[in-house]
């Protein structure tokens, strides 16, 4: 079987991995890697043995997939370009700036009978592979994602950077429609949201309470999915998940515990394991684990969140200076 050709549009931090997993990837050919930097495409380039490029257009009539891994301003232009020209895509999260522009990625991609996947990885994470097997219809889901300021993320709120990896894992559990959205939030290194927390209320019953922060000094990525009297504790940091009841008011952990072992946790590759999803979806003609749809659907509620933390903040916070 041929072996499909790959680009990678953006090779920043995490576009550098991403070029790294295609090299990795069987049956794939990383063609060429592109970006703005003529000296960063050419390191990369060399690197992994790929053409480099500055002009991402120039190689579209060559490949065959794309990731698609820059600043989420120019991720509509750049996707409805490559899905426009035949590329089956995967784009980095947050799908688009605006729901409007998530639609119009979807409809192209299906009128070209192409692959659209977003870059949700924490789909791929094991502990959320492993805590499906054991949720079915929660009432209540808290998750906290707190990372020290890095500049690299901040060209979005800490909503659409940190927050939504647990809108996603959250609307992956219920398809109930949103009832209400109760958000607070407040700027504190740039002139955006930095902290955040939310409350969403669904039709179903169950409600989902997040925080997000990327100003913490303690690095945490944590969820607790609640059903009946016993509860799913998600570390996705430890790549370890704990299973226990509530009994007498109180949580009882280690009931049954499941920990991946050693020898697991240093084997899990996330991103390989996103990457290589794509890649067999593209050859098989499957549904992407993570399809526009579901990105569109996070994009969305992150938005709805976003929104209501800056109209509070528009009448009570004094307008502050990005340093």
């Amino acid at each position: 079987m041929a072996k499909l050709r790959a680009a990678v549009i953006g090779v920043g931090y995490l576009g550098n991995f991403h070029a790294q997993k295609y090299v990795q990837a069987a049956g794939v050919e990383l063609y060429a890697v592109v970006d703005s930097d003529p000296r960063r495409a050419a390191e990369i380039g060399e690197k992994y043995g790929a053409r480099a490029v500055t002009d991402y257009t120039e190689i579209l009539p060559d490949v065959d997939l794309v990731s698609i891994v820059v600043p989420p301003a120019c991720h509509f232009d750049i996707a409805n370009n490559c899905l426009s020209a035949g590329v089956h895509t995967l784009v980095e999260k947050p799908l688009t700036e605006r729901v409007e522009q998530a639609e119009e990625l979807i409809r192209c991609a299906e009128e070209n009978g192409l692959v659209l996947q977003v870059g949700h990885l924490e789909r791929f994470n094991p502990v959320v592979l492993a805590m499906r097997k054991h949720v079915a219809k929660p009432h209540l889901i808290e998750a906290q994602r707190f990372a020290a300021y890095k500049k690299r993320g901040t060209e979005v709120d800490v909503v659409l950077d940190l927050m939504i990896h647990d809108i996603d894992i959250v609307l992956s559990i219920t398809d109930s429609p949103v009832l209400a959205i109760h958000s607070t939030g407040t700027a504190v290194v740039t002139s955006d949201i930095d902290i955040a927390h939310a409350r969403i209320e669904f039709q179903d019953g169950l409600v989902a309470e997040l925080a997000a922060s990327r100003v913490s000094q303690q690095p945490s990525r944590a969820m607790k999915v609640f059903e009946g009297s016993g509860y799913v504790s998600l570390d996705f940091m430890n790549h370890e998940l704990e299973i226990g009841e509530i009994k007498d008011g109180r949580e009882r952990h280690g009931v049954s515990e499941v920990t991946f072992e050693t020898e697991t946790v240093s084997g899990t590759d996330v991103l390989m394991d996103e990457i290589s999803s794509f890649v067999a979806t593209v050859r098989n003609g499957s549904t992407p684990r993570v399809t526009g749809e579901d990105g569109k659907r996070a994009l969305a509620l992150a938005i709805g969140i976003s929104h209501r933390i800056n109209r509070y903040r528009a009448t009570h916070e004094t307008p502050q200076q990005a340093p």
